[in-house]
């Protein structure tokens, strides 16, 4: 059996762990920078980019803590890990961008009703314009990280981050249309273009955290599982059912019913149940855990019917 998918090595956690490091304080530089934007021009657009910015650093912040909770080892009060706390994460992260979208919306109609007043544009655009690049950059390699370690922390703080480049891309299109125009209701409304969209990315985020909790089945795993089990029954002469498998948030968990011939001894069945397990964890590129339970191919479906009855008339 292959250990060394049954855990993250040290050199993934140090690169997942400086993944999220470097989120938050990129994330802290381009809220200062956004702000600095705002106060010089005034303009709702680059108000709304700020906002997402503060609710960013938040979720990050909760992100990097979650990450770290993630990867501790299992304890006696968490027999199986603190994975899961990744998508509560996810979830937190989704309603952050929500509220900020929320707010965004709020606020460019505020300024429209009172009165659209906008200075310095060139400047503003010239520092989103920066934000823009640097965080398009971030989320591609946070994205990248959370795929490869198959970490939703770092996909979803990832898709957060672009969600942020888009965000400021819209307001580069704002001051942009507001200064070759002169047209001043431009600002408030890609603002608001701008916030419907992150509002569609936080809902994501919030249906993806709610499908790890719920245990929602991956299609893809599945696939691969059954192509594994599939080739591995035919070489070993075994049939396999009742195969289960979730995402914890850093590791998929199998489990999985292997049937043996009676003429094979259970010195062997356990040997070739074990090179399966290993077929099974080199078929993915993140921890696996797989736990398969032996049973005779002969008389199986009578052994379990005469377990059903038997259970049934106990609970009578």
């Amino acid at each position: 059996m292959d250990e060394t998918k049954l855990a993250l090595t040290t050199e993934h956690v140090r690169h997942m762990r400086f993944a999220i490091r470097l989120s938050l304080a990129i994330g802290i530089f381009m809220f200062v920078l956004k702000i600095a934007a705002y106060v010089l021009t005034g303009s709702a657009a680059i108000l709304s980019d700020a906002a997402e910015s503060v609710v960013h650093v938040l979720a990050v912040a909760f992100a990097a803590f979650s990450l770290n909770l993630s990867l501790k080892p299992p304890d006696e009060s968490h027999v199986y890990g603190h994975d899961r706390i990744s998508f509560f994460s996810a979830g937190f992260e989704g309603a952050m961008i929500i509220i900020a979208a929320l707010y965004i919306i709020y606020e460019s109609i505020m300024k429209w009703i009172h009165g659209l007043v906008i200075d310095n544009i060139s400047t503003g655009t010239i520092a989103i314009t920066l934000a823009t690049v640097i965080n398009g950059l971030l989320g591609w390699y946070l994205v990248r990280m959370g795929k490869r370690y198959k970490s939703i922390v770092l996909e979803a703080n990832g898709k957060h981050v672009l969600t942020d480049s888009w965000t400021s891309l819209g307001v580069i299109i704002a001051l942009i249309l507001t200064m070759t125009t002169g047209w001043l209701p431009f600002d408030p409304i890609i603002a608001i273009l701008v916030a419907l969209n992150i509002l569609w990315s936080g809902g994501k985020l919030v249906r993806q955290s709610v499908g790890g909790l719920m245990d929602e089945t991956d299609r893809s795993d599945d696939a691969t599982l059954r192509e594994v089990l599939d080739n591995q029954s035919m070489k070993y002469g075994v049939d396999y059912h009742d195969l289960r498998h979730r995402h914890t948030g850093n590791k998929l968990l199998v489990e999985v019913h292997l049937l043996f011939s009676n003429s094979v001894t259970i010195t062997q069945a356990h040997d070739i149940a074990t090179r399966i397990e290993g077929a099974i964890h080199s078929s993915f590129p993140i921890p696996t855990e797989v736990m398969s339970h032996l049973e005779p191919m002969e008389g199986h479906d009578e052994i379990h019917s005469s377990l059903l009855n038997r259970n049934s008339q106990s609970h009578q």
